[in-house]
């Protein structure tokens, strides 16, 4: 075994290499020729620095609201560099402080693939037990998802609470939500991971007798001796009751943002979704862009309800803005699936604008992982345009790297201004539909489509006659195709853009 022991000030903080702490001066390797993990470093429990920020009846844990608040983190490290796990460790630990939790200690195991029965392996969680005991922590955190039997065993070994990133993650959401669909969103992902994961603890959660046996009073006879209903399953009939009046409650709300997108989509106003990696500066591109003043708070998934307002790029054409939800590494599917009707923000807009943190120690990571749940809403055919933030605290050379890398790029601060002016104007290039010129009387019934050509077009002239307005602007072709059918009206010529 192969400790790390890190000083603990604050998250994140190192105050050593970690080559300056490892004993063993060899590096920790793979067999190239057979693919096998060398044997120390599959015995190997290794400390994670930097990680520092009681519970004895784990009984019915699951049914309980999460608490977090003396944790110590234990990972698996199956693929990748040390430098690639680790930053996987400190992100679980900022998660686990979002929850409100303090971290104490954080360990990772290098393991082919983590053990199907206790996650870290017997051995190694008898020894997570013992670090448990010594810090006087009261839940373990687990950097993946476990399976039920994992939970449990582990859970059985550690003789504390046992939560996974998944869970975690679902806690946060949940502590955020604000608004209705918000929280009907988070309460039926965290259904949905909870019902697999309900388990029983013998006879004693009964909720009713049974047969009584043959013979006595009472008796039921031969074949109807038993337990009767659990608690068990009593939860996971009530469990299944509430996701379905959820699912019915969430499809109701969808409809109605459904009908919103459809009348902005209507009025030929294209739609760019701001999309990212939690904290990567979404909201504050919002606000610098739109003055939307929203909520913009240094914390991982600080926006979880979508906010849409309406922006004008420099030569005048609008277009709506729409926030969303930040994205994480191994973004739990339940969440997905449950947030599908708020992602669709996403997966229906004309551009993504796709907010990275320019300042992080590993942004191409951060790029990936959003791609990825961008896939899987199906989102990968709509124009993405990479928007570098935080230029005020990132690197210049850091910034001239991922720029190289992502040739469609602006690079950004939304705290302080900087190339605000550069990034609208790449909207305005990226931006579907040309505009077109018209000149046409517009009768006076119809003011509502003068009153849309100043708001969505760039009108050049305007003269209130006898019969109407005369109109000389230039418009979405969804607008200039309804001006041109009003009688009265002049040809339509091609402007500029078309």
């Amino acid at each position: 075994m192969r400790p790390y022991w890190g000083a603990h000030p604050r998250l994140g903080d190192r105050h050593d290499t970690l080559g300056a702490m490892d004993t063993d001066p060899r590096p920790w390797s793979e067999d190239v020729a057979t693919g096998e993990l060398d044997l120390e470093d599959r015995q190997a429990l290794r400390r994670v620095a930097g990680l520092s920020t009681e519970l004895e009846d784990i009984t019915e844990v699951e049914y309980r609201q999460v608490r977090l608040e003396r944790v110590v983190l234990a990972g698996v490290w199956t693929q990748g560099s040390l430098a690639e796990a680790e930053r996987s460790m400190r992100e679980l630990a900022l998660l686990a402080e979002t929850a409100g939790s303090m971290v104490l200690e954080g360990v990772i195991q290098r393991r082919a693939s983590p053990d199907p029965a206790t996650y870290l392996g017997s051995g190694k969680a008898r020894e997570l037990r013992d670090l448990v005991v010594a810090t006087g922590a009261d839940t373990v955190i687990c950097d993946g998802e476990l399976s039920p039997g994992q939970l449990r065993q582990l859970e059985d070994i550690v003789k504390v609470k046992v939560v996974d990133r998944t869970w975690l993650i679902l806690d946060i959401f949940a502590q955020h939500a604000r608004s209705r669909e918000g929280r009907a969103q988070v309460s039926l992902a965290q259904m949905q991971y909870l019902l697999p994961r309900l388990r029983g603890w013998g006879e004693s959660l009964s909720r009713q007798g049974g047969g009584a046996g043959g013979g006595g009073s009472g008796g039921g006879g031969v074949g109807t001796r038993g337990p009767g209903e659990t608690k068990i399953e009593t939860d996971r009939r009530r469990i299944r009751a509430s996701m379905t009046r959820l699912r019915r409650q969430i499809a109701e709300m969808e409809g109605s943002r459904a009908t919103q997108r459809q009348s902005r989509r209507s009025s030929g106003t294209p739609a760019v979704a701001i999309a990212g990696y939690t904290n990567a500066g979404k909201s504050s591109l919002l606000n610098r862009l739109t003055g939307a003043g929203v909520l913009v708070e240094d914390a991982l998934f600080a926006t979880l309800d979508p906010t849409v307002r309406r922006a004008r790029t420099p030569r005048g054409r609008e277009f709506t803005l729409a926030d969303t939800v930040g994205f994480v590494r191994h973004l739990p599917h339940q969440l997905v699936e449950a947030f599908r009707s708020t992602l669709e923000e996403v997966s229906d807009a004309d551009l993504i604008l796709h907010v990275v943190d320019g300042s992080d120690e590993a942004p191409e990571e951060q790029i990936a992982a959003v791609r990825e749940v961008l896939a899987e809403i199906g989102a990968t055919g709509i124009p993405e345009l990479i928007v570098i933030n935080k230029a005020d605290a990132a690197p210049p050379d850091a910034l001239a790297r991922l720029a190289r890398r992502e040739p469609h790029s602006v690079i950004v601060s939304a705290r302080t201004g900087l190339g605000i002016d550069e990034l609208l104007e790449a909207i305005e290039e990226d931006l579907p539909g040309a505009w077109i010129e018209v000149d046409v009387l517009v009768p006076y019934s119809r003011g509502d489509l003068v009153s849309r050509a100043h708001r969505t077009g760039e009108v050049s002239a305007e003269e209130h006659g006898e019969q109407g307005t005369r109109l000389r602007a230039r418009v979405p072709a969804a607008l200039a195709a309804e001006l041109t059918a009003l009688a009265g009206d002049v040809p339509a010529q091609a402007g500029p853009d078309g």
